[in-house]
């Protein structure tokens, strides 16, 4: 029996296997019809106890262009959760019924506690701040179509860098890369954890800190938006009071290199003005359709399919 891969965390995955999953991705956008049957039979079970759009559509999408079938729920509301079953109980469970699991969480670490149990691959889908290694797979995707390049880039990480789980993950990932320089713009109270800062002067990774999104603009290759947590506060005048800190608009662009382009996870809230939809640089809506193909590759991955 082959051992079961879970996909936890991003360096859960080598560069190589990275660079594979964006080669079967490529190929998937290329050539869809000769992708669409590799799941027949194959049902995938979205674990999602937090609220999500993009990744939970992201997935069942993927899933079903393969072929497959999907089954599970949505929010936490509508499982056995509310009666007070475990998560470890919950996707025990799931595997008697499905292929693969995908699951979010607002708990930082329940997946973790879910793999120990999984007798099925899991699918990190989300887990609180902590990690979203899909996210991350889509978000180097769309760095190679329109990069072509995981090094020599300079990368400005703007709004919450305290929680959002995105960032965190594309800093695992991208550190691994050669030459990279992170430009964190943030408030002082949502700057990147000390220990993501750490892990980055462990290996050498250049970064620096600014609270100005001007300054950093004309330097980026990269600009990745993120937008300020609500759901992530205990404080609500806190929230209240960084939610508009940082918010990109035409003008702003106007120092950005031709070639930047703009990123963002979604769902934005107004940290990118409607009017920067147009820019040729915006890359977001753009980056929620990668998002498909590269789960694609990584499911037919995890499965052994490809």
């Amino acid at each position: 029996m082959n051992e079961i891969r879970n996909l936890i965390n991003i360096t859960d995955l080598s560069t190589e296997e990275i660079e594979h999953l964006v080669t079967v991705a490529d190929d998937i956008m290329a050539h869809p019809e000769a992708y669409q049957d590799m799941c027949a039979h194959k049902k995938l079970a979205t674990l999602f106890f937090e609220p999500s759009t993009r990744t939970r559509l992201s997935f069942t999408a993927a899933m079903m262009d393969l072929g497959g079938n999907v089954l599970g729920f949505a929010d936490a509301n509508s499982s056995s959760a509310t009666k007070g079953e475990s998560v470890a109980d919950t996707v025990t469970m799931a595997g008697c019924y499905a292929d693969i699991i995908a699951m979010r969480h607002p708990k930082e670490g329940a997946p973790v506690v879910a793999a120990r149990r999984t007798t099925v691959p899991i699918i990190n889908a989300g887990d609180g701040g902590h990690f979203h290694p899909t996210q991350t797979l889509t978000d180097l995707l769309t760095i190679h179509r329109k990069k072509s390049r995981f090094s020599h880039l300079t990368i400005g990480l703007c709004g919450d860098l305290m929680f959002g789980r995105t960032v965190h993950s594309l800093i695992e990932a991208m550190s691994r890369y050669e030459d990279v320089h992170f430009i964190l713009i943030s408030p002082p109270e949502l700057r990147l954890p000390d220990y993501m800062k750490e892990m980055m002067d462990q290996k050498g990774v250049l970064w620096e800190e600014c609270e100005k999104l001007e300054d950093a603009i004309p330097k980026l290759d990269i600009l990745y938006m993120t937008r300020v947590q609500k759901e992530r506060f205990f404080n609500e005048a806190d929230y209240i009071r960084l939610k508009d800190s940082y918010i990109l608009t035409r003008k702003k662009l106007g120092p950005a290199k031709a070639d930047m382009i703009i990123m963002h996870p979604l769902p934005r809230v107004n940290e990118i003005q409607v009017e920067v939809d147009d820019d040729p640089r915006a890359c977001y809506f753009y980056q929620a359709l990668c998002g498909k193909y590269i789960r694609m590759a990584l499911i037919l991955y995890l499965l052994g399919l490809k």
